[in-house]
């Protein structure tokens, strides 16, 4: 195995344990949080069997093929709600701003600044941008404490709606495992960064749920 996929198996793994310990009232669409990250980890250690005609492609395999093609940084992003895997490659760099631009054939975006998400495009429901440089530097550090979170999502008639969170961050179960625990407007979410492994699993929204995003390439 891909010594990149092997680290991803490996991070996905410990951010599945992670996912297993988040509260009962998390938000949730029937399966566990725990099942899901399972199912992620799953499709990260797929078989490389040649899949049949018209069946879905490996991720493990898009990854492989992803590098081999792209030298420049690259990321695996898995919607666990719409239930795709999909490779990304850095179309943007702004350093003052400390983000980075990740988009996939069709155009759909993912901003990161760091490991967290600060927005994406694209993908429906769309997260305009986050706010959230306390929990940031807690999670970098490996500190424990009390941040604001602030998300603004595209609406149907074009407007943002901003939805404000208070996060509580502190290390996880697994070393290595920062966990952000945000609560607000009667939600609850759990965010899981394993800064080794270059691993993360964050919520993006009540419509897109959360994603699973590593790593390939920096």
């Amino acid at each position: 195995m891909n010594g990149h996929l092997r680290n991803a198996a490996a991070g996905l793994a410990l951010v599945a344990l992670a996912a297993g310990c988040s509260s009962r009232n998390s938000i949730s669409d029937g399966p566990t949080t725990l099942s899901v990250a399972r199912s992620a980890l799953g499709q990260v250690l797929a078989s490389r069997k040649a899949a049949p005609a018209g069946a879905p492609a490996d991720p493990q395999a898009m990854a492989a093929e992803a590098m081999r093609v792209n030298p420049g940084p690259l990321i695996l992003v898995g919607l666990e709600q719409a239930g795709t895997t999909q490779v990304l490659a850095m179309t943007g760099d702004n350093p003052q701003a400390g983000t980075r631009t990740f988009m996939t054939k069709n155009e759909q975006s993912v901003i990161l600044r760091g490991m967290m998400v600060r927005g994406t495009r694209g993908l429906g429901h769309d997260l305009s941008v986050v706010e959230a440089d306390q929990s940031a530097a807690l999670v970098a550090a490996g500190q424990s404490g009390t941040a604001r979170r602030i998300m603004r999502y595209y609406s149907g008639d074009g407007l943002e709606r901003r939805l404000d969170f208070t996060c509580q961050i502190g290390p996880g179960p697994k070393a290595g495992v920062m966990v952000e625990t945000c609560r607000g407007h009667g939600l609850s979410f759990q965010n899981n960064y394993l800064r080794s492994g270059g691993v993360s699993r964050q919520w993006l929204g009540p419509g897109l749920g959360y994603a699973t995003i590593q790593v390939l390439r920096n």
